[in-house]
């Protein structure tokens, strides 16, 4: 059987089978998976069984290895972050608020990919909001005024010794291995409105988890803002919600979506492993 590409049914998603991982891909197939990519903006490998090894030269395949500035890898696999659960864990559940994956950075990451090892029988989905989507259905006059914005990204609030996921934090449990650090602090500008590269389409780039504000906006007209276009980036009508199943590979475009954890699995263990595919531009 050769590669089918089936879509969710959702505003975004496609599910590929008739391919096996394991074994090397040609320029052809990586050139086509990419094109089935950057078009459903998540696509869905089940039933992969796969080791580390593997995973890192699917992920290569895509582009070189991005910066996770505030993760601890696992041993003998700097690329590779164990995004972990206990079953007896008490912390918040990790990721919960809407985001682009470090979009903070200067350039930050094209994709992310993410493997599903123990997986509960119930929740923990995830959820994904296509946010060309979002820019599309925004009323004129406010899919205007994004045009005109510039945002001013910063991981302090969930990174920094005093966020989220800082000292605190730390201090309470977390199997996760996350590492806070006064890097949070620093501040970068990104358009608000991405033009993407590969599909010249616009989307609404991050939000409310890593944007502090809008460039020239007293504060709270931007504080308005952000909390405005959150409503319209997370909408039912823009969000796929993903089921995961052991042995499943997913990766996605944080280019032209927002994604946020889910929980629901109190009492069970659960673990993937996940990579980050970097980008050439902004």
């Amino acid at each position: 059987m050769g590669l089918t590409v089936e879509p969710t049914g959702a505003i975004c998603g496609a599910v590929v089978t008739g391919i096996d991982l394991k074994k090397d891909l040609s320029a052809e197939c990586i050139a086509e998976l990419r094109a089935h990519w950057v078009e459903h903006k998540v696509l869905v490998f089940p039933d992969q069984k796969l080791t580390d090894e593997e995973l890192e030269r699917f992920t290569s395949y895509f582009g070189a290895f991005g910066e996770d500035p505030f993760f601890g890898h696992i041993d003998g696999h700097e690329n590779i972050a164990a995004i972990q659960r206990n079953a007896d864990e008490r912390t918040p559940i990790f990721a919960e608020t809407f985001h682009s994956d470090w979009s903070f950075l200067e350039v930050p990451p094209a994709g992310t990919i993410l493997y599903g090892i123990t997986i509960p029988p119930h929740g923990g989905n995830t959820l994904f909001a296509d946010q060309v989507a979002a820019y599309e259905r925004l009323p004129d006059k406010l899919r205007d005024k994004a045009d005109e914005l510039t945002a001013i990204h910063s991981a302090q609030l969930g990174y920094a010794p005093g966020g989220a996921y800082g000292d605190k934090d730390q201090e309470s449990g977390r199997s996760m291995k996350i590492l806070p650090s006064e890097k949070a602090y620093e501040k970068r500008e990104h358009p608000f409105v991405r033009t993407h590269r590969e599909t010249g389409k616009k989307a609404l780039y991050s939000s409310a988890a890593y944007i502090m504000g809008f460039a020239g906006l007293p504060e709270t007209e931007s504080n308005a803002l952000v909390a405005k276009f959150y409503g319209h980036q997370t909408s039912e009508e823009v969000v796929y919600s993903h089921r995961w199943k052991k042995d499943m590979l997913v990766m996605w475009d944080n280019r032209s979506l927002l994604h946020a954890a889910t929980g629901g699995y109190d009492g069970y263990d659960r673990l993937l492993h996940r990579m980050t595919i970097a980008d050439t531009e902004f």
